[in-house]
């Protein structure tokens, strides 16, 4: 059984380093040898250039030979066994981050391990030819361009050598062979070039390049078949935006003639799988498509380059701004030739930002020479198409489902005219909703909001794009101003619609011009008239109600009473359609029906209603009466815990107090108010003569905060010894008796005693409000002194070991041991004494040491010591 497992986990341990990620790109390519032993059959040497990552050490990613599994391109049938190519040489790769100074950060990690594998074959020459390949698990991990996980994909390399009905003698082809260097520094968000160009042996022989999906094989359970699967292959799993065909995104792009990427790097770094075909032609026939993958790394290196645009229009202004389109390594020098016969300019700015005023419109060559630290630099031209005064824009016409939709291009150029157009209808129902026409018309196949986009060019190569969102209906849209309204029976009243194509209205009931989008009606009773649109088939309908009646209802409404100063709105009830109200003072529109009025004395205030020639007239009388005069009292200031009595008087015939929790007397003109806190006191008076308002006024009651008085602790002095005494607790004060005070009515007067004495302090506020405190102070006829007592009971009287100091004006130590001169206590804090407990621990009985320390008045330090005993 032991032995069991421990083959177990030898198997795994084997096939764990066989699917180990380590494939980094490969490219099989054959060169013809010559014609074979037998009639028909031609030699080929065939090679396989395997990349593996520089770290890959296991025995299971270190292959010494590989398969090569041949297919016939006829059926994709496998063509006898395998067979075995060994490895033939190895080598490494490195990109040097020394070799380019002109490089900021430059990368450390662009590696490939480079084994090659290759073995001479003979073949049947074939009408179609083979297909030869190798498969390989596993890939490296975090490819960013790769679905995840990216080391779940493994590899299919292959070849094809063409068959003679491609070309009578495509069998004696001769692969490319991608000859450019794998290792180079390509910066994130950076411009750069990768070469993919392939070395053409057969001079007759032409090639294409395109970018293509690299082909997955093998999988994590079989990382090493020794077989390949049968064609065709399907492509790895790219995340989006990326593709086969912008493996490294849109802004990267591969020349069709000479195999070199170009563009800007993407943002992200990492590593990324880019596979090129380069496809060979012989006299214009396609014989063969070669492939080659390989993974490179996007680097947050910095890389010194001058890249524009091959063309640039300025339509705008003549005053241009320009920028270097790649980021370059900090302390980069800009130098811009505008092309205008004007002297350069420089910039160090990061981006090469640089704006420059022409004189003129035109076609101008621009430069731009890149500098780092006087030894690199790269330079590069542009074309700049100076031509302000581009704006573009198009209409449209008709909205129906049913019949197509007219565009028409109204771009304003100030010099050249518009050249150019391509229109996309935003029709989501195909792709062919598109236009090069300056004029175009495009049919719907839905209703809906639709975005139309338009992107127009100039002879000047102006380029702007204007897009507007356009609503595609099953019937016209009519817009009516109103659709109820109301007229008198001998008036006449124009309607109007609002829309495009042919109108007509009904019933045809005292109605004039009943085509037209604005006919005539004077109708004698409430008539609904219908409205029909119709858009060259599509057909909408709406009315408009028209109320009729012979005179106007008018009541102002009833007489009323209002406070002075205050506002009121009058509310009419009425028909009317327009109304004018006088006198128009104090009145806030008197154009509208329900305004509001103010007025200061009694006010009789007449409306006129109209509905069209009819009219009618009533008014309504507002009177005015003061308001009741209520006079609460002055404010005022009391103590704490004091009352404060009120004065009010009013002009009324009845009144209230609030609040009255904190009033005596509160049903009287003169209550007392015993507050805790500052309060407000409300008095609203009442009268019986009109105004339905009370007149408020109010008092303020203003509580001092409670004095609290403090004289001081308790002290004691040696005679002679100058005690200033503190004392707090309001803004005044006074000291009895004021012997040997150096001033009895300050906060903090010095006392020069011989003899016991206990001083009153009166502590108080302007408003006289007060407090008392006293302060005993103990004159001890020695010197300064620091006295202690020899015994002290936790609990008792004497519960506390303190020091009692006299003449003493700072207290440097009190220190505490035990007998085995382990501190237990120690304080400089006057009055803190040891209660008997270590760190909360109740002490035994026992004498205990004690070391105490001061300083006089006078400035001489006094050091004592000595012993107490601890009681229980």
């Amino acid at each position: 059984m032991k032995k069991f497992l421990a083959i177990s986990l030898l198997l795994v341990g084997f096939f764990s380093n066989l699917q180990a990620e380590h494939i980094k790109g490969g490219e099989m390519s054959y060169r013809y040898l010559g014609p074979g032993p037998t009639v028909g059959t031609s030699i080929y040497q065939i090679s396989l250039k395997l990349y593996i990552d520089c770290a890959a050490s296991q025995p299971g990613q270190l292959d010494s030979d590989i398969p090569l599994t041949f297919f016939d391109k006829s059926n994709n049938a496998q063509s006898g066994a395998s067979l075995v190519a060994p490895m033939v040489q190895e080598y490494f790769i490195q990109f040097d981050p020394n070799s380019n100074p002109c490089i900021g950060n430059p990368p450390t990690d662009v590696c490939y391990r480079v084994r090659i594998f290759s073995r001479e074959v003979t073949l049947q020459n074939t009408v179609q030819g083979y297909v030869v390949a190798y498969q390989r698990c596993c890939r490296i991990d975090n490819i960013i361009n790769l679905v995840s996980p990216s080391n779940s994909f493994g590899a299919t390399y292959t070849c094809e050598i063409p068959g003679t009905g491609v070309y009578p003698d495509a069998f004696a082809n001769t692969s490319p062979v991608f000859v450019a260097n794998e290792v180079a520094a390509i910066c994130a968000n950076s411009a750069f070039t990768f070469s993919f160009a392939a070395l053409q042996p057969d001079a007759d022989d032409s090639i294409a390049y395109a970018l293509c999906g690299a082909y997955r094989g093998a999988t994590q359970t079989a990382p090493a078949p020794d077989d390949a699967a049968r064609p065709p292959y399907n492509q790895l799993g790219y995340q989006a935006p990326y593709s086969g065909s912008f493996p490294l995104g849109g802004s990267a792009n591969i020349d069709p003639l000479t195999g070199l990427i170009s563009g800007v790097a993407p943002g992200t770094i990492g590593q990324y799988v880019i596979t090129a075909c380069a496809f060979e032609y012989r006299k214009g026939v396609l014989i063969n498509i070669h492939r080659k993958d390989i993974h490179v790394a996007v680097s947050d290196c910095i890389p010194l380059k001058a890249f524009l645009k091959p063309d640039y229009a300025y339509c705008d202004d003549l005053l241009v701004a320009f920028r270097n389109e790649s980021i370059n390594p900090p302390g980069s020098v800009y130098i811009w030739s505008f092309g205008d016969n004007t002297k350069s300019d420089t910039t160090n700015d990061p981006q090469g930002r640089l704006s420059h005023q022409y004189a003129d419109t035109g076609l101008y060559t621009v430069k731009l020479k890149v500098v780092l630290a006087g030894q690199c630099i790269d330079s590069t031209t542009t074309k700049a198409r100076v031509y302000p005064g581009f704006y573009p824009g198009f209409i449209s016409q008709g909205t129906c489902v049913l019949l197509p939709l007219q565009f028409s291009d109204t771009t304003k150029s100030r010099y050249g005219s518009p050249s150019k157009w391509r229109w996309n209808f935003g029709d989501q129902s195909t792709l062919a909703d598109t236009s090069n026409s300056s004029t175009p018309s495009w049919k719907y196949s839905d209703v809906g909001l639709k975005t139309v986009e338009l992107i127009v060019e100039s002879s000047k190569g102006c380029v702007d794009t204007v897009i507007s969102v356009i609503e595609v209906r099953d019937k016209p849209p009519i817009n009516l101003p109103f659709k109820d309204t109301l007229i008198c029976s001998i008036d006449t009243l124009q309607l109007r619609a609002i829309g495009n194509g042919a109108f007509s209205w009904a019933p045809n009931y005292n109605i004039l011009n009943a085509t037209s989008a604005t006919p005539l009606v004077f109708p004698k009773q409430t008539t609904q008239y219908r409205v029909t649109l119709n858009e060259n088939g599509c057909v909408n309908i709406d009315s408009i109600r028209v109320r009729v009646v012979d005179f106007v209802s008018l009541f102002a409404g009833a007489d009323t009473t209002i406070c002075t100063n205050d506002t009121i709105r009058l509310s009419p009830q009425s028909d009317g359609l327009h109304y004018t109200w006088s006198p128009n003072t104090r009145i806030t529109d008197p154009d509208i029906k329900s305004p509001f009025v103010s007025p200061l004395t009694t006010t009789t205030y007449r409306v006129h209603a109209t509905i069209g020639k009819c009219f009618r007239d009533d008014d309504i009388t507002i009177r005015t009466v003061p308001y009741p005069a209520s006079d609460a009292g002055p404010d005022t200031t009391i103590c704490f815990e004091d009352t404060a009595y009120l004065h009010a008087t009013i002009i009324g015939s009845s009144f209230t107090w609030s609040p009255v929790a904190t009033l005596g007397n509160e049903t009287t003109l003169n209550p007392f108010a015993f507050p805790r806190r500052s309060a407000i006191y409300t008095l609203s008076v009442f009268d019986d003569l009109g105004c339905p308002k009370p007149g408020i006024s109010t008092v303020s009651i203003t509580v001092r905060n409670k004095v609290l008085a403090f004289a001081g602790n308790d002290t004691s002095v040696v005679v002679g010894q100058p005690l200033r005494i503190s004392g707090s607790g309001a803004e005044f004060f006074e000291w009895t008796p004021p012997n040997f005070l150096s001033n009895a009515s300050a906060q903090n007067p010095i006392a020069t005693l011989s003899e016991n004495i206990t001083y009153t302090m009166r502590a108080f506020t302007a408003e006289g409000c007060f407090a008392l405190d006293t302060i005993n102070i103990k004159v001890f006829k020695t010197s300064p002194e620091i006295f202690m007592p020899n015994a002290f009971r936790p609990g008792g009287r004497n519960g506390v070991l303190r020091p009692i100091p006299v003449g003493i004006s700072k207290l440097d130590y009190f220190r505490v041991f035990n007998r085995w001169g382990q501190l237990v206590f120690q304080t400089a804090t006057p009055g803190v004494g040891w209660d008997g407990t270590l760190g909360g621990k109740v002490q035994p009985s026992g004498t205990y040491a004690w070391m105490v320390q001061g300083t006089d008045f006078t400035g001489k330090v006094v050091t004592k010591s000595g012993t107490a005993i601890l009681i229980r």
